[in-house]
């Protein structure tokens, strides 16, 4: 059975910084592709950043050069670096899994976690 768990969501300001982690059991993250994604009150879920097996990154415009994936593998977990930012970031962010495929950008992934909620007061 496949568990991802977010956690590392909290209320900052704006400018501020957070470390989101997602940890897997039941899934080897080392060779799976993982996405972070959000969904704010009333919006559609949407694509946040992606890493492959292989470590290929990928990034959505709005939060490029201020969010950075990264993986662990002793720990099997997945990181999600967010910098300086924004009331327009404020969301709940999931962490999301396949096995064996590389960067996905879209929603199809098979594995969710439940969420972490980040709020970015202005």
């Amino acid at each position: 059975q496949v568990q991802l768990v977010e956690s590392g969501g909290g209320l900052v300001q704006a400018g501020d910084s957070l470390r989101l982690s997602c940890a897997a059991s039941g899934i080897t993250f080392s060779s799976s592709g993982t996405g972070w994604f959000r969904q704010a009150p009333g919006k559609e879920r949407q694509f946040v950043a992606a890493i492959s097996w292989s470590g290929r990154t990928s990034y959505a415009g709005s939060v490029k050069d201020r969010f950075t994936i990264s993986r662990d593998n002793a720990k099997n977990t997945v990181y999600l670096q967010m910098n300086s930012l924004k009331p327009e970031d404020t969301a709940v962010y999931y962490c999301a899994a396949n096995r064996g495929v590389t960067l996905v950008t879209t929603l199809e992934y098979a594995y969710w976690g439940q969420g972490t909620q980040v709020t970015i007061a202005s």
